[in-house]
């Protein structure tokens, strides 16, 4: 079966795009959805990170302070990669399992992975890369609308992550999300039959 990472910067649509493809029962594998299933109560997260970190990141109810950990590995990044080396193998393996599981009438599926460019471990378990493009400044307004966070604090999310130039070399295909739904749809349609005819030509 083809597999196609979709991916793109904070703002730019993945969801949207994914729920696209899932209108035509295309499977779809979300790397962020893992991360919170091992990171929820009994998630096989938690143990390793009360080891790294103890208590003072976890609730009186045991379940994990999100906004806590949040804060310290975007403060400090030499936590976050400690957090990253912990979680990734556990995502790794997780989306392999799924891989197995999973079938399409289509002959291929997505595998969402937002932080493809920075994560490039990932990349071998796909056969190409779909990018969700948009220009910086929609970008920030969709997260400020969404998170209600001010622009700073977007940018500065925004300045931890690839930069578009990079996701663009990257990417083997890419949907424009700058403009209305219509023409969003109309590329995933487009695709849709290529990576149908290209999963058909597949040895």
């Amino acid at each position: 079966m083809l597999w196609i990472g979709l991916t793109g910067g904070i703002g730019s649509g993945k969801s949207a795009v994914a729920a696209g493809f899932q209108h035509y029962q295309v499977p779809v594998i979300d790397a962020d959805a893992i991360a919170r299933e091992l990171t929820a109560p009994n998630g096989a997260a938690l143990a390793p990170i009360k080891a790294l970190w103890g208590d003072d990141f976890f609730h009186p109810d045991r379940t994990l302070n999100r906004s806590h950990l949040r804060d310290m590995v975007f403060t400090h990044p030499h936590e976050k990669h400690k957090l990253e080396a912990l979680l990734h193998p556990l995502i790794f393996q997780n989306i392999q399992a799924q891989k197995h599981i999973h079938t399409s009438p289509h002959g291929y599926g997505l595998i969402e992975i937002p932080l493809l460019a920075e994560q490039p471990q990932f990349q071998s378990l796909i056969h190409r890369i779909l990018l969700v493009d948009a220009p910086d400044s929609i970008r920030i307004t969709r997260v400020q609308k969404r998170n209600g966070l001010d622009e700073a604090a977007v940018r500065a999310i925004m300045a931890q992550q690839s930069n578009r130039e990079a996701r663009l070399a990257l990417a083997d295909d890419i949907i424009d999300n700058s403009l209305h739904w219509q023409h969003l749809d109309e590329q995933i349609a487009r695709l849709h039959r290529f990576y149908q005819d290209l999963s058909h030509s597949q040895p």
